[in-house]
């Protein structure tokens, strides 16, 4: 009885003094399952987390061919970052893509999902390739940057609350302000929340026109969505309904129906759904509209704007942000290590 009132009496001080996550693993030796543990890593900002341990090799099915190949695990990322990034940004955004590819590579591998080289997983291609596709003189300069870069953070991971962040999305730029995943995807996901993204003015799509006619914009929605109802789709009948956190069209009146944002930027072959819209008058009349009346597009930014946007990564770095800033900053409550 003795013995046991001095174990309570130790727990308790371990409690108060260390913190719960703590007496919870010196009896249950690990929190949650376990998968990939490794050991202790640091413990800023993280209570006992689950490090995992990074392969040697990686298989990634090349889509051209449909054959997996067996790549070297950070050859692997350091690929997929010079052919995702350009090799002229910062180092410490280079670093965060890194970071932010390698984590993509692993939440495939521990949920047992196959990796191709597309833009469907990450895009991948091998050394030669990436200098065969850049200018001479790119083999010793910009390749040997990105890969300074990646060895800088090898075998560094995103964790969320412990566990390997699933879900490290990037893109090209936000135009301003990232978006909450629930808002271009199915589910929300707490660490991709919408964000400021100030310092992107060596962004590519800065306010992108487009323009069709009723006609033509008419025809494409129709191709679209051959299945919708449209009816008469004319000036006064197409209209943004509402947007999201991140400022992107969330729904749009067209004719009959109400389309998302992202179909209509697909439809359309939008940079982004982060469009306004206006008319401009023409002559002639078909219908309820004047048939060579155009409508004006004006789009900012480049992809999805979930996640990491990479203009974004290389401001901050130019501001000074070190590579887990920007990762902290575009990945909510995320720590790295």
């Amino acid at each position: 009885m003795e013995l046991k009132r001095i174990l309570k009496v130790v727990m308790v001080i371990l409690i108060f003094f260390v913190g719960v996550p703590f007496a919870a693993v010196a009896l249950d030796g690990v929190i949650g399952d376990g998968t990939g543990f490794k050991g202790f890593d640091s413990l800023k900002g993280v209570s006992f987390a689950n490090k995992i341990e990074t392969p040697k090799n990686i298989e990634v099915k090349r889509c051209d061919s449909g054959k997996k190949v067996k790549v070297d695990f950070e050859e692997y990322v350091a690929c997929v970052v010079a052919s995702e990034m350009p090799a002229t940004f910062e180092t410490e955004a280079l670093k965060a893509q890194s970071v932010a590819a390698r984590t993509f590579a692993m939440s495939k591998i521990e949920t047992k999902s196959p990796i191709c080289d597309s833009t469907h997983c990450q895009v991948y291609k091998t050394e030669k390739e990436l200098i065969d596709c850049h200018p001479e003189g790119w083999e010793d300069e910009g390749w040997q940057k990105v890969k300074k870069a990646c060895k800088a953070t090898a075998g560094e991971l995103l964790y969320y609350d412990g566990e390997l962040v699933l879900h490290p999305l990037f893109f090209s730029s936000s135009g301003g302000q990232t978006e909450n995943s629930e808002d271009v995807f199915v589910s929300a996901v707490p660490y991709l929340i919408s964000v400021s993204s100030p310092y992107e003015e060596n962004a590519t799509h800065r306010d992108e026109e487009k323009s069709f006619t009723v006609k033509e914009f008419a025809s494409k929605v129709r191709k679209a969505f051959p299945e919708k109802a449209f009816g008469t789709i004319s000036t006064d009948r197409i209209k943004i309904l509402s947007r999201t956190a991140g400022g992107r069209v969330e729904k749009m009146k067209v004719g009959d129906e109400t389309l998302k944002g992202t179909e209509v930027r697909s439809a359309l072959g939008l940079s982004s759904a982060l469009f306004t819209i206006s008319f401009k008058e023409g002559t002639g009349w078909n219908g309820s509209s004047p048939s060579n009346t155009k409508i004006i597009f004006v789009s900012n930014g480049s992809g999805h704007g979930v996640g990491m946007s990479q203009y974004g990564a290389d401001g901050m770095a130019r501001e000074g942000e070190d590579y887990k800033e920007i990762l902290k900053h575009y990945y909510s409550g995320t720590e790295i290590y």
